[in-house]
């Protein structure tokens, strides 16, 4: 009797753990095994999962849960479960007798002592079965939950906490993983194998489609067709199709849950916005991929909150590096540091958008040696302003600008810009106008929303909440003019043509770059509101196939920019204070082989104090800089009937750009002394006299001058590096480029 008496109270005690919790908490508490990344409004865009240890949905309400699961669940487990409250007496009985005659019959445990056992630790249900005081228990708590729970609010609970198979547990697990649908959708035959697991979770699926043959009956009548059903029960228990991870932003997944959310995570992104950003950047791919580019990634900014709508980390199946984000990775950005450069130099006054530039071959001492920039384009256009040196994205002013900054005071301005590199400017010397140094898409998108922002700096965010404030990095009104070149398509003619994929229908100033040997592809720039950066290449850092800026990324920008403007307007930024626009001509040089302006008259912004009216070049500074060009040959002493080669110098290394057309790159040799000269390219005929042009393409090559007999008055040798294709005959084969 006291043994009675003792389970008795400690079967009261169980009162005090689970069955004692209200239903409202119980739902509250429930942790899916999965995290759930949701835009702006709620919409999810992707799915990921952070526990383990179990396969745990979503909590799914009962009213959300198809007619025939909640009936079949009722019909297999506790027939009276609307009668009793808590405790099915008439199947205890039967169960007693059964005992007593050795006789198999259904368990008297009902659904309400089950859900008992689920919510209390203590009266699990283990391999060696309940003990008599966790029967005890469980009956006691059943019964206290009838009274505190309604009928409704214990079959949610049971399905939403039951274990059905292996490490699934909840309906919405289940019927996610075996079905491939949300639980409201499953029917007869699919409820009928989900209850009959409940019963047999890890049962062979011959004796689980036989369960469910019985169950579909009691559902359907004793008529219903159970041949089919081995072989369906079977399919389904072999689907894992509830991946670990899905949706459309697994990196920005991956990036906010490593710090505890919850079950679910608002952000900032915007989910048609995300959707055609995946679709956009995939189809481009899809494009290229005879051009050996399989990566790719794209960021959207809102200018005014640094919140990020668009988050796109690579280009899915199409990659095979596509856990890598390409938005974080870091990378070379080539010629998309420029703008920042001459942005600098503005501000301290060194250079004005109209300012000239010398765009021909220079030599730098360095302490490691002479460092020779390129142009890539071999056409070099000789003194240019920096609104078309910007424009056209002329390497060779760009390395003379960074002369007049200095290396270290340009990294200085870079991290300021949110731009962090792991050495300092001195590391990187003057290649860092070229963008030698590595920096990830987000950041230098960002970073290009500090131009759209007037040179104002503030970080991006991902989370709803209050924007971060601004703060000034740059001066506004070198921003403006850097702005206003940018999005100037006749600043970008020289290069790109006059209506290239870059112009929009709306105001928008972009850049773009491509790092050595094609490797990176980037076109960035923004609008009114936005600011989109897009990255194209391989994150194996393997080198594309003749991609460049105007094939590569920019087509990507330009779409997304088009969606994003579909009814947003952008208008042009208004100027800042103490700039001032000035009409300004450009006059020849004053030797007398030049008699066109160096460029067309226009209207120009200046800081105010800078402007001037008229921009030219003195012929003795003219003769004085080609002297330095042409080295050793440029001072010799001519004699008569001879000739030497001036431009380019011997052993000359040129690199061809991506981001310029191949039409479009071309190589001016120069020569002085007699007339009549031929021009001999490794040994086939190019052109008659004191100069030519080329269409450079890899490799060694052997450039002559000979006099009108075919004697070689000169020879110099010279190398090709870079993208391009050479036929099976002496002459380059052009590529098409947009």
């Amino acid at each position: 009797m006291k043994r009675f008496i003792a389970l008795i109270v400690i079967a009261g005690c169980a009162l005090s753990t689970g069955a004692s919790t209200p239903f409202d908490q119980v739902r509250s508490s429930h942790q899916p095994s999965d995290t759930l990344i949701l835009d702006r409004q709620g919409v999810e865009l992707h799915r990921l999962r952070t526990d383990a240890s179990v396969r745990r949905g979503r909590w799914v309400a009962l009213g959300d849960m198809s007619a025939a699961l909640r009936m079949a669940i009722v019909l297999s487990e506790d027939r009276r479960f609307y009668e009793h409250s808590g405790v099915d007496w008439q199947a205890v009985t039967a169960a007693a007798w059964a005992n007593l005659w050795n006789s198999r019959t259904r368990g008297a445990s009902t659904i309400t002592m089950q859900l008992a056992g689920l919510l209390d630790d203590d009266l699990k249900h283990s391999h060696g079965g309940r003990s008599v005081a966790q029967k005890l228990g469980q009956t006691f708590s059943a019964q206290w939950l009838e009274r505190s729970w309604r009928k409704d609010q214990i079959l949610e609970a049971y399905l939403n906490l039951v274990p059905f198979r292996g490490e699934l547990v909840g309906i919405d697990a289940l019927s996610q993983t075996l079905f491939g649908k949300a639980p409201h959708g499953l029917d007869a035959r699919e409820a009928a194998v989900a209850v009959a697991l409940v019963r047999a979770p890890n049962a062979q699926p011959n004796q689980v489609a036989q369960r469910a043959c019985v169950i579909q009956r009691q559902l359907l009548g004793k008529a219903a067709e159970c041949e089919a059903l081995d072989l369906f029960t079977s399919a389904a228990l072999q689907r894992r199709d509830y991946a670990a991870s899905n949706g459309m932003a697994p990196h920005l997944a991956q990036q906010l849950v490593r710090a505890p959310h919850g079950a679910s995570i608002r952000t900032t992104l915007h989910a048609p916005l995300q959707r055609f950003a995946v679709q956009t950047l995939q189809q481009q791919l899809r494009e290229l991929s005879g051009r050996h580019v399989e990566d790719g990634a794209l960021v959207v900014l809102d200018n005014a909150s640094g919140a990020v709508l668009a988050w796109v980390g690579s280009s899915g199946e199409l990659s095979r590096a596509a856990d890598v984000d390409g938005v974080t990775a870091l990378r070379q950005p080539g010629s998309t540091l420029k703008p920042f450069l001459y942005a600098q130099a503005i501000a301290e006054r060194r250079l004005t958008a109209a300012s000239l530039l010398d765009d021909t071959g220079t030599q730098i001492p360095t302490a490691s040696g002479l460092y020779i920039p390129q142009n890539y384009d071999h056409q070099f256009k000789g003194w240019v302003s920096v609104r078309t040196a910007l424009g056209a994205s002329l390497n060779v002013p760009a390395v003379r600008t960074l002369v007049m900054v200095s290396p270290d005071a340009f990294h200085k301005q870079l991290q300021r810009l949110g731009l962090p590199f792991k050495e300092n400017g001195d590391y990187y010397g003057y290649s860092l106008a070229l963008g030698s140094a590595e920096v990830s898409l987000l950041n230098l998108t960002n970073a290009y929303r500090a131009l759209a922002n007037g040179g104002r700096y503030g970080p991006t965010r991902t989370l709803p909440g209050p924007s971060m404030p601004l703060k000034s990095v740059l001066d506004p009104r070198a921003a403006f003019i850097v702005g206003d070149i940018l999005s100037d398509r006749n600043a970008r003619a020289r290069t790109f043509g006059p209506d290239s994929v870059l112009a929009t229908r709306f105001w928008s100033a972009v850049k773009t770059g491509t790092s050595k040997d094609m490797r990176d592809n980037w076109a960035v720039g923004w609008s009114q509101r936005y600011t989109v950066g897009v990255w194209v290449g391989n994150a194996s850092g393997a080198p594309m196939w003749d991609v460049s800026g105007t094939t590569g990324a920019a087509p990507i920008w330009a779409t997304v920019m088009r969606y994003l403007h579909t009814r947003t307007p952008s208008q042009s930024p208004k100027p800042p204070t103490g700039v001032v626009q000035t009409r300004v001509q450009f006059d020849p040089a004053s030797d007398a082989k030049r008699t066109l302006p160096l460029e067309a008259a226009r209207s120009e912004w200046f800081l105010a104090g800078t402007q001037q009216p008229l921009f030219a070049i003195h012929s003795e500074a003219t003769s004085a800089f080609s002297t330095r060009a042409r080295g050793q040959n440029g001072i010799k002493p001519l004699a008569d009937g001879t000739a030497h080669i001036t431009t380019p110098a011997p052993g000359t290394i040129l690199a061809l750009d991506p981001d310029i057309p191949p039409s479009r790159q071309r190589v001016s040799f120069q020569a002085e002394g007699s007339a009549n000269l031929r021009w001999v390219l490794d040994g086939k005929a190019l052109a008659k006299g004191h100069s030519a042009s080329w269409l450079p393409w890899p490799g060694r090559h052997r450039v002559q001058i000979t006099n009108a007999r075919g004697q070689v008055l000169d020879e110099i040798r010279l190398e090709v590096r870079g993208a391009g294709v050479r036929s099976a005959g002496s002459e380059p084969t052009p590529r098409h480029h947009d």
